[in-house]
This record gives C-alpha cells, structure tokens and sequence, in this order.
C-alpha cells in the first residue's frame, strides 16, 4: 500500500479533564475508511489526548504497511510542531513528539496538513466516543467503592478498565474505597490538585537476581532473603499507612512481596497484567555477558533502541504501552489515593519516566536496588512529579 490519510483528533472535557482520542486511516481517495482507533485516556489535556491520537493513527498506518501519509489534523499546536515549524516545550508532551517522530522515521513520506474541525468530524466523533468512557469508569469506580463497603473481598487479574468493568458487573472483583491523599503539590512545579501517588516497590531477592541474569516472564520465588526484605518493605509502609490499595505484577515474586504488603496493611492485592517484566525472549536467564555474546549485534541495538526487541521477546516501547495503560487506569479509578504498586525494573522505571516526562535514556541510567521504594505523583491537570527514587533505608 503506498499512500493513506490520516485524521486524529483528541480532546479533553475540562483540559485536564476526562480525555480520549480518535484516529481514522483512509485510502488514498479518502473513500473507504482502512482502521479506526479510539481510546479513553483517564484524566489529561487537549494536547496530550491530541498527540495520542496521532501516534494511534501513524502505528495504524504502518500496520497497514503504508509507505506514505499524509497526516491531516485540527491541532495547529500539533502540526506546527510535528512540521518542525513550532519548538515542543512542554514535558509531558517531549516522550510523545519523541514517539510520533520515531513513528514517521519509519514512513518513506510524511505530510503534515492543519484542516478546520468540521472537516476533521470522523476522528472527532471517535475522541468524543472515546471520552464517553469515563462514565464507564464513574461506575465501575463506585461499584468497587459499594463491594468494599458490604465487606466483599476478591483478587482477581484485570489489565484494564474495560476489563474492570466487566468483572465488576459479574461481581468477582473487589478493591478499596479510594480516600484522600494527604500530597500537596510541589510548588516549583504549578501542578494543582491532589494527586494520585503511585508507591513503586520492587519486589525482593530471586536466585537469578543473585546471579544477575536477565529475569522476565520466568517464575523464580524469593529467596530466604527476599522474602526478609519483603517483610521489611510491608512493615515500613504499615508504619507509612493511609495506602488504599495494592496492585501487582502476576509474576510470583511480585505477588509474594506485594502479599505480604497486603496483610501487613490488611488490603486486598489486585493482579495486573501490564506490571509484568520485560519479555526478555530467548535472553531469558542469562547473564549479560551470555545474551551479548550470542547476538552480539543485536544486544548492542537493543540497549540504545528502546523500539528494537529482544529475541522473542519485547521491546520496551511495547512495555511502555502497557504500563501507560495501566498508569491511566490507576488514575481514573484512584483519584487522590495512595496505591502501591510492586513490580520490576522495567514497569517502575516507566513509570518514573512518565513522571519526569524524560526520554528512554533514564531506562539505562537509573539504578534501582531489590525492594527499593520510589514515589510517583500524577496530578488531575496532567502533572506529575517523582518524590522518592530507589530508597532502601528500611531494609
């Protein structure tokens, strides 16, 4: 396929406000319509729901095997900057201008045209569609609330609000009544309201963390050590209180450190599938040393190219949609709360990123010891801040 048009659009009720996306992809004569892509974003900007839209209908393109694009949108802010016309200055947008440019790289051809509103009304009538979900999220957020106060309790492996809902409607799943934060906004940043704080523990001690082998989807328990320093981490954070749930990778040793979180602060522990490590494919279980020896070229790519996969496995571009994804579901169905979340490297570091608005590189440069604590806010205006990385002081 050689040429496609591509209309997006994004908006947000209230900016920051519930927001969603559109994107449509047309044939060349704009007569038959190729892919529709719509997604409900959480709490965010116009802005930010509108580069979403954008990112959606260029990877729908290249799933189509598109070799050119013209991009055709009602954001002057996001054509200008995308022509290379208008500087990106805001954080929160620098990863996704980043991810839309990587996208475009990959096209023999990319144009980008501003049209009025009314002639951008498919990809509009998807982001409108797309921000209807929050009335899915009110419910579900209230039916959860009204389990937990007739004391049902349940742990069940969700991945995403729609999902949520669903288990919700069989009546299967419980989590805790969201109460509110005590965080303020840092000042220096000009974030307003109360934030939903993500509390980042890594889980603990694993024979192949002991050998520093690459530790994926493999299943490896605690060790006699880990499961002392998970013990450690759920009395700190018992002393810490006012945490309204607990989400977890389904990854045993994650579940192991987050269990013992949960009765340490008497919550229930919700599976989510999206805080699950790195597939590491076929580098599953060796040493560095071993996975650059046995692809060399591909190991060197691997860690300067967050879009390049391992062997079988994943990209950390793919981990970082998912971990998007459940980052937006834990903040529209936890507004202003306190939620830990234990996971691994990968899914804590991308939430990090997220925070910081920073590019892949801190993938690659940020330390983060086994069981260690780090504290990521996201603000209802779109803001975000890191609090706390990589802390041990209780172990």
């Amino acid at each position: 396929m050689d040429l496609v048009i591509v209309e997006a659009d994004g908006g947000s009720r209230g900016n920051p406000g519930p927001a969603g996306y559109g994107a449509v992809v047309w044939d060349a004569d704009r007569a038959r319509v190729l892919a529709e892509r719509m997604e409900f974003l959480g709490v965010t900007t116009n802005n930010v729901a509108e580069y979403r839209g954008l990112i959606a209908g260029l990877e729908a393109a290249a799933e189509l095997g598109a070799r050119e694009v013209s991009v055709r949108m009602d954001s002057k802010l996001v054509v200008e900057q995308m022509s290379g016309r208008w500087k990106v200055k805001h954080e929160a947008m620098i990863p996704l201008a980043d991810r839309a440019r990587r996208l475009v790289a990959g096209f023999d051809r990319v144009s980008f045209a501003w049209i009025p509103r009314k002639e951008n009304s498919h990809a509009d009538r998807l982001a409108n569609a797309a921000m209807d979900g929050a009335d899915t999220v009110a419910e579900v957020r209230t039916a959860l609330a009204n389990d937990r106060a007739a004391g049902s309790a349940a742990v069940e492996s969700v991945s995403a609000v729609g999902e949520i809902a669903a288990a919700v409607a069989g009546g299967v799943v419980e989590v805790p009544e969201t109460a509110g934060s005590t965080a303020h906004s840092p000042g220096w940043t000009g974030a307003v309201g109360r934030p939903t704080r993500l509390l980042l523990l890594r889980h603990g001690q694993t024979e192949l963390s002991v050998q520093r082998r690459y530790s994926g989807r493999g299943n490896p328990p605690l060790t006699e050590l880990g499961q002392e320093q998970a013990a450690n981490a759920a009395a700190m954070l018992a002393r810490k209180g006012g945490i309204e749930a607990i989400v977890c990778s389904p990854l045993g040793r994650a579940k192991e450190t987050a269990e013992a979180a949960g009765r340490a602060l008497g919550l229930p522990v919700r599976v989510l599938d999206g805080l699950t490590e790195t597939d590491f494919g076929a580098w599953e279980g060796m040493t560095f040393r071993e996975a650059r020896e046995r692809d060399p070229e591909l190991h060197g790519r691997w860690l300067g190219d967050p879009s390049v996969p391992a062997p079988g496995g994943e990209s950390f571009d793919q981990v970082r949609e998912r971990v998007e994804a459940v980052r937006r579901d834990l903040v529209a169905l936890y507004p202003g709360a306190n939620v830990l979340v234990v996971s691994h490297v990968t899914p804590i570091k991308t939430l990090l990123q997220l925070a910081l608005g920073v590019g892949p590189s801190l993938l690659y440069r940020l330390h983060l010891d086994l069981a260690s604590l780090s504290i990521a806010e996201f603000y209802p205006d779109g803001g975000s801040s890191v609090r706390l990385a990589n802390d041990t002081s209780y172990l």
